[in-house]
């Protein structure tokens, strides 16, 4: 096994004089660093937090928007064999005093501009709170993470190296437990599934503080001796000419914030020339006909969770389809297990992956050992994570992913998808986005219900007209019995859509 701090040895080695990190602030400043000159910045952060008190095994919880620090204090605990808790940075006082009395930080990090809030949250708790900026001067000599180098840190690659925390869509936030050696399993992997190369780079607009932008953009990247280029927020109005400005080759992201650029690119934008782009989530059929245009590329689904480290599947057909999560990659084995959806070979079941904790799979959740007793089953062929995701299979063998456990209803008898139909009536006429939940019904026992929101605020659509659309583009027992258009749906951080915040009656 190998650690991360041996993978970004190697590339500093190998890679000394290439672009390692593109940043473009928040205003559009850029500013760029190669793999020896971000060493150098990587060392002196963890000068910074040793003087602070980090020691091999401390927890550094960090706060901070996207930004060349945070990628800085997540090699920089690699370095100290301490551990990375990192965390939403629009957390409340009261979500920062829940993370910090379950992790019990030696520092905290936060940005000036919301140090306030997190102070409050970590008031007692925390000994040693550092500002940033959240912008290039976070990195140079004289900042708070400007510290004496020292000697890293011996690891072991079952070592821990972050504590991440779940979504939290329908049930309490779990701390999922992270090594060395799973985020060098992830590095390898996704570099192989996305035929990383040196001269590409990744364009990272989703938050580094949850596990699509380290596990498929960045650790990937280091594997190679790629680039990245990260941006402090997502425009969906500016991602494509940002894209273009940054020279990206690789993207990475969620079903929503394509639809959230499709709908606020310019008319008149040229296309983008990339030659590969990773989406998660559900995707219509049109929407990805027109990202694949406007990308010049076709998105491809992949499958994974933050438990599972590395993707499970990927579709790799050619051309590359919207509805599909493809097969396993190299290395992974699954098996799809009833789960009370029907029987027949299209029947949704639920998706359980081999792999070993703390290598290819998380090592488990933090201080739970009975949620962890649950989701892995230990038999002969190894230990098998019950990932709580329903998939149907093909007769050829490829996956595709129907939801959650809980998104499946059963409507008349029938199996309806909530996911899938938020798919399809996000490309109704004048829809921006929806949510799909299930409401009891005395006839049928339940049925879906849609909320959406307009692309056009001024011109919001007619639930009149949405109900015509839906009797020719869905079957009868998808079809939403009521459509209520809201501002915006209830998200998580990084795009999902809180469902259970939904009012169902």
């Amino acid at each position: 096994m190998t650690t991360f701090q041996q993978v970004w040895d190697s590339a500093v080695r190998e890679h000394g004089d290439r672009t390692f990190l593109l940043f473009r602030s928040e205003s559009g400043v850029r500013s760029e660093w190669t793999y020896r000159e971000f060493d150098l910045v990587v060392a002196a952060a963890a000068g910074a937090l040793r003087a602070a008190g980090v020691e091999q095994g401390s927890a550094v919880h960090v706060v901070l928007r996207n930004c060349p620090a945070f990628v800085a204090l997540w090699l920089a605990v690699s370095r100290l064999g301490a551990w990375l808790v990192p965390a939403d940075p629009e957390s409340a006082a009261r979500d920062v005093a829940n993370q910090v009395r379950r992790v019990a930080p030696v520092v905290g990090v936060c940005a000036t501009a919301r140090a306030g809030t997190y102070r409050e949250g970590a008031a007692g708790q925390v000994a040693t709170v550092l500002e940033l900026a959240e912008d290039a001067s976070d990195v140079v000599a004289g900042a708070p993470l400007d510290g004496p180098a020292g000697e890293p840190a011996r690891v072991d690659p079952l070592d821990r190296l972050a504590v991440m925390f779940t979504s939290g869509t329908t049930s309490a936030p779990k701390g999922v437990v992270l090594t060395q050696a799973t985020y060098a399993t992830v590095a390898g992997v996704m570099a192989r599934a996305s035929a990383l190369e040196p001269r590409h780079r990744w364009h990272v607009t989703l938050p580094l503080f949850h596990a699509n932008a380290q596990y498929y953009c960045f650790a990937p990247a280091i594997a190679v001796g790629a680039s990245v280029a990260l941006s402090a927020v997502f425009s969906a109005s500016g991602w494509v000419r940002h894209a273009r400005e940054l020279g990206v080759t690789h993207a990475s992201l969620f079903a929503a914030p394509i639809r959230m650029i499709l709908a606020r690119c310019p008319a008149d934008e040229e296309p983008l020339h990339l030659e590969h782009v990773w989406f998660a989530q559900s995707l219509g059929a049109e929407h990805h006909a027109q990202f694949a245009g406007l990308a010049g590329v076709r998105p491809r689904q992949l499958y994974g969770m933050t438990e599972t480290v590395a993707i499970v599947c990927a579709d790799t057909s050619h051309p590359a389809r919207h509805d599909v999560i493809g097969r396993p990659v190299p290395g992974r084995r699954v098996r799809v297990e009833p789960a009370g959806t029907g029987s027949g070979p299209d029947a949704p079941g639920e998706l359980i992956v081999l792999g070993t904790p703390g290598v290819d799979l998380f090592a488990g959740y933090l201080d739970d050992e009975a949620t962890t007793a649950k989701a892995f089953r230990e038999t002969d062929e190894g230990t098998w994570f019950a990932t709580g995701d329903l998939v149907s299979q093909g007769a050829d063998g490829v996956l595709r992913f129907v939801g959650r456990v809980d998104d499946v209803i059963k409507v008349s008898g029938e199996n309806v998808s909530l996911s899938e139909v938020e798919a399809a009536v996000a490309q109704a006429p004048g829809v921006l986005e929806a949510a799909v939940v299930a409401r009891p019904d005395p006839i049928r026992d339940v049925v879906p219900v849609a909320y959406v929101v307009a692309r056009d605020p001024a011109r919001p659509p007619d639930p009149a007209e949405l109900e015509d659309w839906a009797r020719h583009n869905l079957t009868p027992a998808s079809r939403p019995r009521d459509w209520t258009v809201i501002d915006e749906l209830p998200r998580t951080s990084v795009g999902k859509v809180r469902r259970f915040r939904l009012a169902t009656t």
